[in-house]
């Protein structure tokens, strides 16, 4: 029973980027692309060639963490009228704090004759959450939909260009002729994190690639991720081989016999453990900190706003860290909701895709909560304390819902700061998403918290019940899941050597 209480309490240090980052890197362990270097030539009908794909197929991957395999893919292409649809299935058993959990997500579109993307299904389930949304293309707009029924959400987000979904990318191969020495780019949108980027990949070499047996003459491309290269092996049918990412990331082509078996669900390194950062020496009793002082390298690998690292509660110059822990502010000096008058607070006030503050649950709960309340500290406080009490803390290998955390009344740090982050936010408190790392068992997890401005912008952390958190947080990222993912660039690249602390 002991055991059992110590691992619930500890398994919501694991950030919201490193699931985020999983789901994304699964399309096709490929999300942003930057290749420095001579222009890529931009993805057009003309570039894939006239031939196409005229007959369905399907391809199957194993997937592998530290060589051992942790799932599998199979995805599916269709010509249809005029163009074609794709589904892509992606199943995954992964060691969490010692327990097996799974995921299974599902991808379907329908794109044109270039790939470009006209509508698409994403779902993922993961145990008792369920998570879906559709889109739809219309004109330079994609009309995005979540729920059912009388629940259903519509947004509209506007397209810089035409994209191609992650699902997709795989089958583009097979439709161009590709040569060594050429760099070619496309829009990406991603349904996970709701994010548009562009997308370029650099044919490096032909090699010699040898998988189960069987040797293949191979394309090497090459890729940038946040800072992070990597490789991808096609064939001269244009057919994905291997694809290599970080973390110890690796998918093989495979077979539908050989895929689904042999899952190694103990043996697989700890997906909590493996992200995990050292520091030199142990913290002490951090809850009591009142500063913290780090030297760390492997931030430079990221893309991270500088904005984030030094600001607030942090301050961050020529590679050392220094956090203070924030003096709460008595009174707010505003009653709730805020009055945005010059708008600044606009997008820390509205809804998100994920972040429902609008909807009548979240609302009604919130300011049952809060009652009679309207000073925004007084109300911050009521609101953390009762999603720290109220959420069972186990993992959730899942995309973060407000909504769907009320209902299920269960989560990792994600859903915690996510779910305070609605109720903040229904009850007109400005509040944002943090991301970084968390002290705990003499190292740091990624770990996800919330911000609200009550006078001045004060860290809270749902999930141990802080107000203001101690400074063992270190915030990485600021912002939603398309934010949130850049923290894949520095996982496994951060060294840590605590300077100096002190104590209140």
């Amino acid at each position: 029973m002991a055991l059992q209480v110590k691992r619930k309490f500890f398994f919501h240090l694991l950030g919201a980027g490193i699931v985020a980052g999983w789901l994304v890197m699964m399309t096709l362990l490929i999300l942003r692309v930057q290749v420095p270097g001579r222009p890529a030539a931009a993805w057009s009908q003309e570039t894939t060639g006239s031939a196409g794909i005229d007959a369905a197929g399907r391809e199957w991957k194993e997937i592998f963490l530290k060589d051992k395999k942790v799932g599998y893919a199979v995805s599916l292409i269709k010509p249809v009228d005029g163009g074609y649809f794709i589904q892509e299935e992606i199943f995954l058993r992964l060691n969490l704090m010692g327990l097996g959990s799974s995921l299974y997500t599902v991808t379907q579109c329908k794109t044109d004759r270039s790939f470009l993307l006209e509508n698409f299904i994403f779902s993922v389930s993961s145990g008792i959450v369920q998570f879906r949304l559709s889109g739809k293309r219309e004109g330079n707009s994609l009309i995005i939909e979540s729920g059912s029924g009388k629940e259903k959400r519509t947004q509209t987000v506007s397209l810089q260009k035409v994209p191609v979904i992650g699902a997709t990318v795989s089958h583009l191969f097979k439709a161009r002729k590709l040569t060594v020495g050429e760099t070619f780019s496309f829009p990406i949108f991603d349904p996970s994190t709701m994010s548009q980027r562009d997308m370029a990949v650099r044919v490096l070499d032909k090699e010699p690639l040898r998988i189960n047996r069987l040797t293949y003459d191979a394309f090497r491309l090459e890729t940038e991720v946040f800072g992070r290269i990597l490789t991808v092996w096609v064939d001269e049918d244009g057919s994905v081989l291997k694809e290599e990412g970080f973390m110890g990331l690796t998918t093989i082509k495979s077979s539908a016999a050989r895929a689904p078996e042999n899952l190694d669900e103990k043996g697989t390194a700890d997906l909590y453990e493996i992200t995990a950062v050292s520091p030199d020496r142990a913290l002490p009793d951090p809850k009591r900190l009142s500063g913290l002082k780090i030297e760390i390298s492997g931030l430079e690998n990221g893309a991270l706003e500088k904005s984030v690292l030094s600001g607030g509660r942090q301050e961050y110059r020529d590679g050392r860290l220094s956090v203070r822990k924030e003096k709460l502010p008595s009174a707010a000096g505003y009653s709730v909701p805020y009055k945005d008058e010059d708008g600044r607070m606009k997008e820390f006030l509205q809804p998100e895709w994920n972040i429902e503050s609008d909807e009548k649950e979240i609302r009604n709960k919130a300011f049952e909560i809060v009652g009679e309340k309207k000073d925004a500290v007084t109300a911050a406080k009521l609101l953390t304390e009762w999603v720290y009490r109220h959420l069972e803390k186990r993992p959730v290998l899942s995309l973060p819902s407000a909504l769907e955390t009320l209902r299920t009344r269960m989560g990792d740090c994600n859903e915690h700061a996510t779910l305070l982050t609605a109720f903040l936010r229904a009850v007109g408190i400005p509040a944002r998403l943090s991301i970084g790392l968390a002290y705990s068992r003499e190292r740091f997890f990624y770990h996800a918290w919330t911000e609200a401005y009550v006078g001045e912008w004060v860290s809270m952390d749902a999930t141990l019940n802080q107000m203001p958190a101690d400074p063992a947080h270190i915030k990485l990222i600021e912002g939603n899941l398309e934010k949130q993912v850049e923290i894949a660039g520095i996982v496994g690249q951060l060294r840590m050597k605590i300077l100096d602390f002190q104590y209140e």
